[in-house]
């Protein structure tokens, strides 16, 4: 037993390799799955997506595909035979009752209300695109301290003041300074990209007009008014936007603690709403808002804080002139 040979044992080790035809198997699977999720997620998207009217037609389809009126008990045949899609119209919103939507008529005063509120902004528009102008006018910006611009009832008022050392017109007379002229041309111009018509009226103090007989001061102011008037045409203003001109003498001072101020002397140009027009024009009943072509009116175009808008030279007491 001593001598017998050892055994030799062969162990054979089978190496095996992984993936085969059944390595990507799991890819298949993740891919189903992705699709799976997308078509998922679309069809949330849609439902989001679709309207009331929308869910409730997708909705009366599914109940009944067919072309007759019930419940299908059988596939509708289609274009493609049994059991295809329907050739029958979806009518939207019949899978739901809708609700009746019901308008109240409109308040004649709330949208008399609402016209006032819109015109005035736009009027508050236009002032401050004025301002930006004269600002932005080498010919205006000069004369800024002459210019005092404000809202009335009546609309924008544009007011060309007299100052100490700087009269827009002759003494006594209707005759305008050239600079004079130059501001009213570039209103004029400024004032035809509006639609709105214009009322101009004339204003001296109250000094006394004794040159010749017959002729005082509502005269002067007259005619100084219209002088103002054919400068703005001849500055582009369309004649027919001129809807009145008038002259008021002294009977609307700007400066009543000092009525022969030179402030009082001065031409103002209000910019008409649409309810001063009509008033103007005789569609509407004459209230007096017009407080620059009515002495009776006045009262109510000025407004009470307007004078703490005046320039502080333009203010100074001036000696006599009109």
């Amino acid at each position: 037993m001593a001598d017998a040979p050892t055994p030799i044992v062969i162990r054979r080790v089978k190496k095996v390799v992984g993936g085969g035809h059944h390595g990507g198997s799991w890819k298949v699977a993740f891919a189903d799955f992705a699709t799976a999720m997308m078509a998922f997620f679309l069809l949330m998207w849609l439902i989001a997506a679709t309207t009331k009217e929308q869910k409730g037609a997708i909705s009366e389809y599914f109940n009944n595909p067919s072309m007759m009126d019930g419940r299908a008990t059988a596939p509708s045949p289609g274009m493609n035979g049994p059991g295809g899609a329907s050739t029958s119209l979806v009518k939207l919103g019949s899978g739901m009752e809708l609700k009746k939507v019901t308008t109240k008529p409109a308040d004649p005063k709330e949208i008399k209300r609402l016209s006032k509120e819109l015109e005035r902004k736009r009027l508050e528009t236009l002032m401050k695109e004025l301002r930006q102008a004269i600002e932005a006018s080498q010919a205006l910006e000069p004369f800024k301290d002459q210019l005092l611009i404000d809202i009335t009832p009546a609309g924008l008022r544009i007011q060309i003041v007299d100052k100490q050392n700087r009269p827009m017109f002759d003494i006594g007379s209707s005759a305008l300074k050239p600079y004079t002229v130059e501001i009213l041309r570039e209103l004029g111009a400024f004032i035809q990209t509006v639609p709105n018509r214009i009322s101009i009226s004339g204003h001296t103090d109250n000094a006394p007009y004794g040159d010749r007989a017959g002729y005082t001061n509502w005269e002067l102011s007259a005619d100084r008014a219209n002088a103002a008037r054919r400068a703005l045409i001849g500055g582009g203003l369309n004649e027919d936007k001129v809807a009145v001109v008038v002259g008021l003498s002294s009977s609307v001072l700007f400066d009543k603690a000092n009525p022969q101020a030179p402030i009082n002397r001065r031409i103002s140009i209000v910019v008409m709403n649409q309810a001063e027009e009509a008033s103007i024009a005789g569609n509407g009943k004459d209230d007096g808002s017009l407080g620059e072509s009515l002495p009776d009116g006045a009262a109510v175009a000025e407004p009470a804080a307007e004078p703490a808008e005046v320039p502080a030279e333009a203010a100074a007491a001036a000696s006599g002139g009109q």
